[in-house]
């Protein structure tokens, strides 16, 4: 049965790459009050690779250890356990995800992403939107930069199995691919929603756009979200203590990281009330509020955008071409932030669903199969990050701008055959107001 977070003596695995903690059940002796550390303590203290043995090479390691790491994980030295990524995950889908295929990804979305930011940045695309549509492009580049190295050492070239080490090595590992992903993804989600509510103000309330939608109220808005993220991850880069001990790996002594909760949040907080209002408000406010609030403002933007193009037919049979055009432009931008929004909530709901499924199994009844959970996790992080290089491919294919300004960047201006006078819209065509409340990109 899933058990509940650590006593100070017992070792933590770290967090695996990605923006969700990998679930697993902590040994049933432990205290029961409090299962929210579950999430993020409980990782392998069920399994740890026995370090005395010394495996040879990683097949022998596969084979004692089975097909995915199943079996005793964890290994006591001196009535402590220590860190090993080898408990982290189920290998059977980790190798192939994190080791084989993300690379390749990481690739590509540090291509796509910094030609978004390369287009996007040009002073020709400077509207709010577009200042938002950039700043997720960045956050999303940075959540896959940040784990690559830790993710290329362990998976791509194997050295998963080993004890982590030294203290600094572990300390890093913790920063780079827990805490700094985890970060830039919440800046991420509230940047999406930041985008759908000032679409859904420009569509469906155009005045209020002229006083909340400007320039510098989106990047004060920006400016705080990723402060707010910030702040919501600051209290992780000191909540655990990371500790040297000595082991016996390959004949050798080798010093591992042995992992405790900081002295601070036994004395001033209690671990109970910490990892309990840590988790509600990720829960809340970072994944389950902004998918709900994302579905309906697209719904509302869908049946807007219907409305609209109904007043269009009718512009169009009264022959008043201009406004006609411009309420297309409207349509287009809207369709393109939909399908932006629709991608995203395609890969983020499903981290949401196990997240809540986790909190309530833990509080309140005990249902969830943690190692279908584990399994859960990997695939829904794993495309989370092939979302990412999808929003290349939206922008051209729905926006004209986009595309010509990418062609007068990379393949200049004769090719590009942009007017310099004129200014267009990210979606299809030559903006027809610019002095008004901003129905385009």
């Amino acid at each position: 049965a899933p058990s509940a977070s650590l006593p100070p003596d017992i070792s933590v695995a770290g967090d695996p790459p990605g923006i969700l903690r990998l679930l697993h059940p902590t040994d049933a002796a432990t205290n029961e009050s409090s299962r929210l550390g579950l999430l993020d303590y409980g990782m392998g203290l069920n399994m740890n690779l026995n370090a005395s043995e010394g495996y040879d090479d990683y097949s022998n390691y596969q084979q004692s250890m089975g097909l995915a790491g199943v079996g005793t994980c964890r290994q006591m030295e001196a009535n402590m356990s220590y860190w090993n990524l080898t408990c982290d995950s189920p290998l059977d889908y980790a190798l192939p995800l994190y080791g084989y295929c993300m690379p390749f990804l990481m690739i590509i979305t540090l291509i796509s992403n910094t030609l978004i930011v390369l287009v996007l940045s040009k002073k020709s695309m400077a509207t709010p939107t577009n200042f938002v549509l950039m700043g997720m492009a960045i956050c999303d580049m940075l959540t896959v930069i940040f784990p690559a190295p830790g993710l290329w050492y362990m998976y791509t070239f194997g050295n998963h199995y080993k004890p982590l080490h030294p203290v600094s090595m572990c300390l890093a590992y913790s920063i780079f691919n827990e805490i700094m992903p985890a970060m830039c993804h919440t800046i991420s989600i509230w940047l999406t929603l930041a985008l759908a509510v000032q679409r859904y103000i420009y569509v469906c309330h155009a005045p209020m756009a002229r006083t909340w939608c400007t320039m510098p109220r989106v990047k004060r808005c920006t400016a705080y979200i990723a402060l707010l993220a910030f702040l919501h991850q600051l209290p992780r880069f000191f909540d655990r203590t990371y500790m040297p001990m000595e082991i016996e790996w390959n004949g050798e002594e080798t010093e591992v990281c042995h992992l405790e909760t900081s002295l601070w949040v036994h004395e001033y907080i209690g671990v109970d009330l910490y990892y309990t209002s840590y988790y509600l408000f990720r829960v809340l406010f970072v994944h389950l509020l902004p998918c709900i609030i994302l579905v309906t403002l697209n719904i509302l933007l869908f049946a807007a955008m219907r409305q609209a193009q109904e007043r269009r037919k009718l512009l169009f049979r009264e022959n008043r071409k201009k406004e006609c055009k411009k309420l297309r432009e409207s349509n287009c931008t809207t369709l393109m932030l939909i399908v932006v929004v629709s991608v995203f909530l395609l890969a983020e709901i499903p981290i949401a669903v196990v997240t809540v499924m986790h909190i309530v199994s833990s509080l309140i009844i005990e249902f969830l199969d943690y190692g279908l959970a584990n399994i859960c996790i990997l695939l829904t992080n794993f495309f989370l990050v092939v979302s990412y290089p999808i929003n290349f491919g939206i922008y051209c294919g729905m926006s004209r701008q986009f595309r010509e300004t990418f062609k007068e960047i990379f393949l200049g201006r004769l090719v590009a055959k942009k007017d310099s006078s004129t200014k267009y819209s990210i979606v299809n065509g030559a903006r027809t107001c610019t002095n008004t409340n901003e129905t385009v990109l």
